[in-house]
C-alpha cells in the first residue's frame, strides 16, 4: 500500500510540481531582494554604497536585502563601504587594462580609524599578486604629487617607480572594495565622494 501510495504521488508530478515551485519562489525572492538592495544604494562615479546596512530600525525585508548584498558588514557609521566592477566611463573592470584613482589634495577618505582598498576577482575572492598584497591604505606609505594629490594605479604588473601606490589587479574581470573604518563626518553625511577610477591608455 505504501509503495504503492508513493509511485502515485511520484507518477501524478506532485513531486516535480513542489521543486518548480519551490524553485520559483526563491527566484521570485532573489528577485525582489535585488530590487529592494538595488533601491537602497547610491552610486556615484560608478562607486556604489549602502549607507542603511545593519541598521536596527531596517524592516523584514530591507534587512534581508542589505544582508544578501553585503554580507559581513556594519552600520555605516562604524565602516563605510564603496564597491564597484567598472571604471567612471562605466566600463567593466578587466586585469588586461591600467586605471588610475586620483585623489586630490586632502580627499583621501577620512577616517578616524583607516581607510583600505582592495582588488577581487569578479566572485570577490582575494588572488596571489607579484605584489604579495592585496590592499592599498593609510599605512602603505603613498607618495604625494607635487600639489599634495594622490595617484593608485591599478594594473597586473608593477610599474617602474611608486611601487607603493601600486595596487595589484587579478586577470580578467575583477571588482574593488574601499572600506573607511570610523568614518569622518563628511563621510556619514554624504558630502564626501570617491573619485572615479580612469582607464590609463599607453
Amino acid at each position: 500500500m505504501v509503495s504503492g501510495g508513493l509511485a502515485w504521488v511520484t507518477g501524478s508530478g506532485v513531486v516535480q510540481g513542489l521543486i518548480m515551485g519551490a524553485t520559483l519562489a526563491f527566484l521570485t525572492t532573489v528577485l525582489i531582494l535585488n530590487v529592494v538592495a538595488k533601491a537602497e544604494t547610491r552610486t556615484v562615479h560608478g562607486w556604489s554604497a549602502i549607507r542603511k546596512v545593519g541598521r536596527p530600525g531596517n524592516g523584514m525585508l530591507v534587512r534581508a536585502a542589505l544582508q544578501k548584498a553585503l554580507p559581513v558588514a556594519n552600520v555605516f557609521e562604524e565602516a563605510a563601504y564603496w564597491t564597484t566592477s567598472k571604471d567612471g566611463a562605466g566600463n567593466r573592470l578587466s586585469g588586461e587594462r591600467a586605471y588610475r584613482l586620483h585623489f586630490a589634495a586632502g580627499r583621501l577618505p577620512p577616517a578616524d580609524a583607516f581607510w583600505s582598498l582592495t582588488a577581487t576577482d569578479a566572485v570577490g575572492y582575494m588572488v596571489n599578486n607579484p605584489a604579495g598584497r592585496s590592499s592599498v591604505n593609510d599605512h602603505s606609505g603613498l607618495m604625494k604629487n607635487a600639489d599634495g594629490s594622490a595617484d593608485i594605479l591599478l594594473q597586473s604588473h608593477q610599474p617602474s617607480d611608486t611601487a607603493q601606490n601600486w595596487l595589484a589587479t587579478p586577470p580578467g574581470r575583477f571588482k574593488l572594495m574601499l572600506r573607511a573604518y570610523l568614518p569622518a563626518a563628511a563621510i556619514i553625511e554624504g558630502d564626501y565622494e570617491v573619485p572615479p577610477l580612469v582607464e590609463v591608455r599607453s
